[in-house]
């Protein structure tokens, strides 16, 4: 149980207060990916509909990352500026807009709107868990966990829910999606109250910010930043891809289509449990060789093509890319000292990370044209693999990004 003796500022909260932050990061975490897989079910029914082609399509799942990628390295900036918790709020209110714009019957909106929720999700993603670090010091990996857990559920769900929402319901692919601003606009509700909180917390972190951090320069920085590249990467490429790889194995797309939420389903356990072990061991080293040893023997199970022990390595794949991604998130508030550290290191590290993830999709598919099979993108995947353990290797140190000697430098 989580007690307001673990809370970084005791002092402000009553025990209704405290499970109400809880509440909050709970649902500002359900909306950084929800938004977004609710439209892989329903590209084919978009583009029908609206005339655009298959590339148009395909850019209403590239347009957010690419946000993600270019505005992540500012939401730190931002968020000095204004208090964590208004940058949160009017991202969610930007989040909201960019909802309901995307279903506005318009060619145009519908990329505006894809736009602006991308942008709001980028804030999101790099600061929440520098919330965490704020206010949960002693319990980083449990509240960790508990926002990865339910952004990857309504994640999860979104992609289920969508075309029964679309035919089974007659929402029609416009309803389905919106329905989304529903979910963003109670969470901006419940995150209202932390406003008050903003001068107060603002004013008592100035302190602690060094004017002249440049973790670019930083040795471990980078190995935590291509840490979390490499796996976004793997991710987004099985997220594509899988279906087709598996098909192409002879399985009916039917079955390709369970396996894949086989595998995000799966994931949900390790990325709550993978945080809480990370958060009790001294370095991380471990974790990180058992999880890409996970994910390379997932890899080389797809390759050998064999459809009886299928299963079996989508569970592999799962537990792992759960783990990595648990992990990267970890290594934000593990590998530094301070709150504002910990979102430039956030920021860093994500706008490399979905710029990878951004570029993966189209790269290994591109691979795949050229060698008109899937063997080569896997063994591919099997060296990201191979790469994810070296980097994760450094990451996994008991270092901070800055140590003493850099900052004498």
């Amino acid at each position: 149980m989580i007690s307001e003796t673990n809370v970084a500022h005791t002092r402000d909260y009553s025990r209704a207060g405290l499970w109400l932050l809880i509440l909050g990061i709970i649902l500002v975490a359900s909306n950084l990916r929800a938004p977004l897989t609710s439209v892989g079910p329903l590209i084919g029914v978009i583009r029908d509909d609206t005339g655009i082609s298959n590339a148009l399509a395909g850019m209403l799942t590239t347009f957010p990352l690419l946000a993600f990628a270019l505005l992540s390295p500012f939401a730190p900036k931002i968020a000095r500026r204004i208090g964590m918790e208004a940058t949160l709020l009017v991202s969610l209110l930007v989040l909201t807009a960019g909802i309901l714009l995307r279903s506005v019957p318009a060619v145009g909106t519908l990329f505006l709107g894809t736009a602006l929720l991308g942008m709001a999700i980028a804030i999101g993603n790099v600061l929440l868990p520098s919330i965490i670090k704020q206010e949960f010091p002693k319990k980083v990996g449990l509240m960790t966990g508990v926002y990865s857990v339910s952004m990857n559920l309504w994640a999860a769900i979104a992609s289920g829910i969508s075309i029964p929402l679309a035919q089974g319901l007659g929402f029609g692919w416009r309803g389905s999606l919106v329905l989304w601003a529903i979910l963003s606009l109670v969470s901006l509700l419940v995150w209202l109250p932390q406003l008050r909180f903003r001068h107060q917390r603002s004013t008592a972190t100035q302190g602690t910010v060094a004017p002249a951090v440049n973790l670019w320069r930083s040795r471990i920085a980078w190995q935590v930043t291509m840490f979390m590249g490499l796996q976004s990467l793997c991710f987004y490429v099985i997220i594509a891809w899988l279906p087709e790889i598996l098909h192409q194995q002879g399985i009916s797309h039917s079955s390709a289509g369970w396996l894949l939420s086989l595998m995000q389903f799966v994931s949900l356990p390790a990325t709550f449990i993978m945080p809480v072990l990370a958060g009790r061991s001294s370095n991380q080293r471990m974790l990180v060789g058992i999880t890409s040893t996970l994910l390379f023997i997932g890899y080389i199970g797809l390759l050998s093509g064999s459809t009886l022990f299928m299963p079996v390595w989508i569970i592999l794949i799962g537990i792992a890319t759960g783990s990595c991604f648990s992990l990267a998130v970890m290594f934000f508030a593990l590998r530094t000292r301070s709150v504002h550290e910990a979102a430039e290191l956030s920021g860093m590290a994500q706008s490399i990370g979905y710029l990878l993830a951004a570029i993966g999709p189209t790269l290994f598919g591109f691979m795949h044209d050229m060698t008109h099979g899937w063997n080569i993108p896997l063994i591919m995947l099997s060296v990201v693999a191979v790469l994810l353990f070296i980097f994760g290797f450094g990451a996994a140190s008991s270092e901070y990004v800055l140590s003493e000697e850099k900052n004498m430098r």
